[in-house]
């Protein structure tokens, strides 16, 4: 079975490479010669997944989910939310995030956030949502050397370490996109 990931990010396609069963082929918009980028310019996370899924389905005779995620940090009313791979400028860069976020922070008490990550599959007429949530906290100082994005000030909860700690494995046994995918990947099999 093959499937369009709506993405170009090769971190993303990695991690859920490592979840996902034999039988299904997931390919990249990179993998399919789609090297545009498509507008995310939806108001929520599930908009903006929404959007790329719609895209993509359009694009390819395929199978094809998209996903969108946001860090929501309680102090700061739920940002940066939908506009979290772009809080410090449209050039997407990590540790400049993760700078904004920490001075943001800096005389905040509550360091309470959540990760969420919506996938919306598509297949014809066929439209499935799928939603997860990983809660945590900010840490005061980045950690690690793993993962990406904010992952190395991100700690979840009932865990010592921050996902930037993580092996790849152990991260995505709790991870948002993790257990949005592991969702997905029941509704295929079933």
């Amino acid at each position: 079975m093959k499937i369009v990931f709506a993405t170009h990010n090769p971190n993303k396609v990695k991690e859920i490479q490592d979840l996902v069963p034999n039988h299904i082929q997931v390919k990249s918009l990179s993998d399919m010669n789609y090297l545009d980028e498509i507008i995310e310019d939806g108001e929520t996370i599930e908009a903006n997944a929404k959007i790329k899924a719609e895209a993509v389905s359009k694009l390819f005779d395929l199978p094809c989910f998209a996903d969108d995620t946001g860090l929501e940090v309680a102090a700061l009313g739920g940002k940066p939310g939908v506009k979290s791979a772009r809080y410090a400028g449209d050039d997407k860069n990590d540790g400049a995030n993760i700078k904004k976020l920490l001075e943001q922070l800096k005389a905040k008490k509550n360091r309470s956030a959540q990760f969420k990550t919506v996938i919306i599959y598509k297949n014809g007429d066929t439209v499935k949502e799928f939603t997860g949530v990983c809660e945590g906290k900010i840490l005061e100082q980045p950690i690690g050397n793993s993962g990406f994005g904010y992952d190395p000030v991100f700690q979840p909860k009932a865990h010592t370490q921050s996902f930037a700690e993580m092996t790849a494995e152990e991260k995505n046994k709790i991870s948002h996109r993790g257990i949005a995918f592991q969702k997905l990947i029941k509704f295929l099999r079933s």
